[in-house]
Order: C-alpha cells, then structure tokens, then sequence
C-alpha cells in the first residue's frame, strides 16, 4: 500500500504545472496602440480596449476617460485577438495516454449520461500552458468511450480548481453514432452478420434509453409521485429530453449522418454534429435542418481512395459554401491532446484551400463560442463580454507568429510552459559549448 501511494504521489508530481494561475484582474487594464481584431465588427488600426474586473468596458480609436488606478499599455505594432475555442477535445482529462493512471476520459460501459468532464478536470496539466501559449483560451472538454459517454463543460485554461475554470456546463450529451456500414478489414473480428446484429441493436438501445428517460422526467414532474427516488443516470437526461440540453452526436460517415439527423427530428432532440468527415456531402440535409458542425480537424488523409487529396482541406469552404454554420476543432482522440496549440493552424489550412480568412479566423472564436452556447461571454471582443483575449506580433493563423499574452476573464495569465523551459534549457547549453552567441 505504500508503494502504491508513493507511486501515485509521484504521478501528481511529475505531471504538474509549474505554472501559478493569475489572480482576479485588480485594477482597470487599457491596451493602445494595437489593432483590434474584433471579429464580430470593423478591425480597428491603432485602436483602444479597456476592460476592468474582466469584463470589457470599452473599444474605440480613442477612449477618452478612463477609469481611477488605470494600468495603460501601449502595443505598436501588435495585433490584439479573441481567445480562440477548441470545440472537441480531451484536455484536462488526460496527460500521457500511454499512463493508465493520467487517462481519466473514459467509463466502463455503454451508457453513462451522467459522466461529468469538468469534475474530472486536471488544472494542473502540462498541456494545458502549451496549449494557451499559442491563444488557444478555452476548451470543450469530452468525456468518450460507450454509447452515451456523458456531458461537456468548457473549460478555462487557467484556475487552482475545477470550479475555478469551467466557463460553462455542462454544454451538451455526448453520443457516439453507431458504425453504420459494415467493415471487411482484416483486423474486424466480427463477421459482417455479427456487426450488423450489434448495430441494430445500439440502435434499438438509443430509443429505449430515450423512452425510460423520458419516462423518469414525466414522473419526477407528476404531483402523483411525490417521493421518486433520484437516479442520477436518468437526472442527467431530462434536460436532454425537455430540449435544454443539445445532443452532440459524433459521425462521420454519410449513413452515419443522415440516421443521426433523422433519429434526433424523430426524438425531438437539439443536435450539433461532432467529427463531419462527409458533412459536405449532406450539407442540403444539415442546412435545411439548422445542424452546425463540429470539423474534427482539417490534418488528416482522405477517408477513400477516390477522393482527392484536399478533401479533409476544403471541407470547412463546402460547408461555408452551403451556408452551413460550422466551426473548426483539432483532432479530439486521446493521443492528440498535447497537439490542440495547432488550432489556428487547422483553421489556416482551410484558409489557404478556399474558406475566407476572415471566416476561418471566426471558425475558432466566434462559431465555436455560438455553437458551444458561450457567445455571450467569448469568441469576440464586445462591450459586456469576458476579457478573454491575447496580444500577438501578427496574424495568429501564421506559424511564425508569436503570441505575447493571454488575458482571461482580465486575469494576466503565466505564458510560460515546458517548450519554453525545455528552449531556454538547450539554448543555454550551445551558449556554454560556444556554439551559438
């Protein structure tokens, strides 16, 4: 037993930030002389925003009063941005996947609505101040596995606690589409009998669950069962039922899309697609239906040998295209948690394959933050919302350039990380070997 609690102790230490969560904005903060990228309205060129107990107060060309104990900060020539959203991840949930022990975003079994990510959320992540580094500023983390995995919350990256950085939650249920198509790879062990049998009955599970659960809030309204006996399972689904809660499918295939859409009209549910591989091919159905989507990533190879290479590339410009409302996650699987600081950079492929910049700068600020239920508070830099925001040197789509700071909720957030560490550890080295100045 005490190895064993050495051994976990050991973990928590090896795995913990160094960096100190920043403490609530104390004074009123102008930034001048920058740009002002608001993304909702005009680009203001050597403009002005002040915010004070992280909210913002007021952005123009020239704010005129400003408020007693005013911090000012002059940024010629910076760029001051929305903190950009990662819409699907497993941040906070897990730190090495090849550790059992950091792995914390899966359940055992099929059906567990009442899975929450925000309590399982590890503010102290190391990934978490990489990520950050490069304006990515809240994430949508997912609870997987199972049919019915549970429920988002987004999650700012910065806080002591759990309860310090969940922006919102929860932000939907989780669903996992069953495979539609049958597969005849070598490695699939069941038989094409085997799999459509399993199918089917995922399929069958879906509308039960959807019938005892609607059952369960029917009974807990009537004045006739007064002393109903919660059951956190089925709790966690009336507001699902009711329709206050969206149900965030993840699909990709055609089938797996149009079954998703059909059997959320015929259930009365909110849908938001998760994943899209094929959405463009289905965009009339999505349109028509007023479903967003959720790409998971634009880095990855086509799903069939016909298709063309840039498939994966162009698919958020198809969606643009059909008027579908859309926004742009990097990939959500485990092992590409340490890999979400390459948001912007998802975005920018879709930029140079088509899609607006413009837009493909709102499709990770302000279409996440719609889409997730949290454009009141983030995703673009307006009187009244969050200060949420960071300065950088140019365009934040460009891998050169560098992000200066993070601002959330007006707190002045540690931009240090272990890639810094590990950079000014090896620079340092060459200096002392005489190889670099």
């Amino acid at each position: 037993m005490k190895r064993f609690i050495f051994a976990i102790t050991f973990i928590g230490f090896l795995f913990a930030s160094d960096q100190i969560p920043a403490p609530r904005q104390a004074h009123p903060i102008l930034l001048k002389d920058a740009t002002i990228h608001t993304v909702s309205g005009p680009t203001l060129t050597k403009g002005e925003i002040l915010f004070s107990d992280g909210k913002i107060i007021e952005i123009g060309q020239r704010i005129a009063r400003l408020p007693d104990n005013t911090e000012i900060i002059s940024l010629f020539g910076k760029h001051v941005y929305p903190g950009m959203i990662a819409a699907n991840t497993v941040l906070g949930l897990v730190e090495v996947n090849a550790v059992r022990a950091t792995r914390d975003f899966a359940e055992v079994g099929a059906v567990n609505p009442n899975v929450r990510a925000e309590v399982s959320y590890n503010p102290d992540s190391e990934l978490i101040p990489v990520t950050r580094s490069n304006g990515v500023a809240i994430v949508l983390s997912v609870p997987q596995s199972g049919l019915i995995s549970g429920t988002s919350a987004a999650m700012m990256l910065d806080g002591w606690t759990w309860e310090d950085a969940t922006l919102k939650m929860p932000v939907g249920m989780h669903i996992r589409w069953p495979r539609m198509t049958v597969s005849h790879s070598p490695w699939i062990r069941k038989s094409p009998e085997e799999q459509k049998k399993e199918r089917d009955q995922q399929l069958k599970e879906l509308d039960e669950i959807l019938d005892k659960a609607r059952a369960y809030a029917q009974s807990i309204a009537s004045e006739n069962t007064p002393t109903q006996k919660m059951d956190l399972k089925w709790q966690s689904m009336v507001s699902v039922v009711n329709g206050e809660l969206p149900v965030f499918i993840h699909a990709n295939g055609v089938q797996q899309i149009e079954a998703a859409v059909e059997w959320t009209a015929r259930q009365g549910l909110k849908l938001v697609l998760v994943g899209g591989r094929d959405a463009w091919m289905v965009a009339d159905i999505l349109k028509n239906n007023d479903i967003p989507v959720i790409i998971e990533a634009t880095h990855k190879l086509p799903a069939r040998r016909w298709a063309d290479y840039d498939t994966p590339f162009k698919t958020p410009l198809k969606l643009y295209e059909a008027g579908v409302k859309f926004c742009i996650s990097a990939n959500g699987g485990s092992f590409q948690a340490p890999h979400q600081r390459n948001l912007p950079y998802e975005a920018a492929t879709a930029a140079a394959y088509g899609l607006p910049k413009d837009e493909a700068l709102k499709s990770v600020t302000l279409y996440p933050a719609e889409i997730l239920g949290i454009a009141d508070r983030v995703g673009s830099l307006e009187v009244g919302k969050d200060a949420t925001l960071f300065i950088c040197d140019g365009d934040p789509l460009e891998v050169m350039t560098q992000v200066e700071q993070l601002y959330i909720q007006g707190r002045k957030v540690d931009m240090s990380d272990r890639h810094k560490m590990l950079r000014d550890k090896y620079t340092e080295k060459y200096r002392q070997l005489g190889l670099i100045e």
